[in-house]
């Protein structure tokens, strides 16, 4: 029974990191930022456009985390502002803008 209740413990605990782990994504997404943007996958306007959503981003963590809890629909407003940056770098990866 305690070995159980541990394991269901231990699930949880994990799961919870995994998913309050926002700052980390955001670092993993502005590296990926970075490398398409030197190996010329990017141009200097989209690069500007999704620095400018990643500060947008980081705002929006500062603001949830002022008061040291994060609700779900914080959590759910943040996780989607990464998903659609996510989504926005791999359309410009394939998409380019002529100027």
């Amino acid at each position: 029974m305690k070995v159980f209740l541990a394991s269901i413990l231990t699930l949880f605990i994990f799961q919870n990191a995994h998913s309050q782990n926002f700052k980390a994504e955001l670092r993993k997404l502005n590296g990926q930022v970075e490398a398409a943007y030197k190996s010329k996958k990017l141009t200097a306007n989209e690069y500007a456009k999704l620095k400018k959503e990643r500060s947008a981003i980081e705002l929006a963590i500062e603001k949830a985390l002022a008061d040291d809890i994060l609700t779900p629909d914080e959590k759910n407003k943040i996780h989607s502002k990464i998903v659609r940056s996510r989504k926005r770098l791999a359309k410009y990866k394939t998409n380019r803008e002529i100027y």
